[in-house]
């Protein structure tokens, strides 16, 4: 079964919308949506590993130009 996981993402001004066009292109992005709040989007992701979750945020979403910060929260059942 898959990882999932939510990362919430603070984006440079004026930068969301290129944000979202590349992490809509990134292989794991599930989905991802401009918001209102403190962060301007929240992406939901999935990896086989909770170690390629890791090298998904750190290695293709931080990457991306206009990304200021990322919070990452693991989906976790509790059913």
């Amino acid at each position: 079964m898959a990882t999932k996981a939510y990362v919430l993402i603070g984006t440079a001004v004026g930068k969301t919308r290129d944000v979202l066009r590349a992490l809509r292109q990134v292989k794991g992005v599930r989905e991802a949506d401009g918001v209102t709040g403190e962060y301007d989007i929240i992406a939901v992701i999935e990896a086989d590993t909770l170690n390629s979750v890791g090298e998904l945020v750190t290695g293709r979403i931080h990457t991306i130009g206009g990304i200021q910060r990322t919070t990452t929260y693991l989906a976790v059942n509790v059913d």
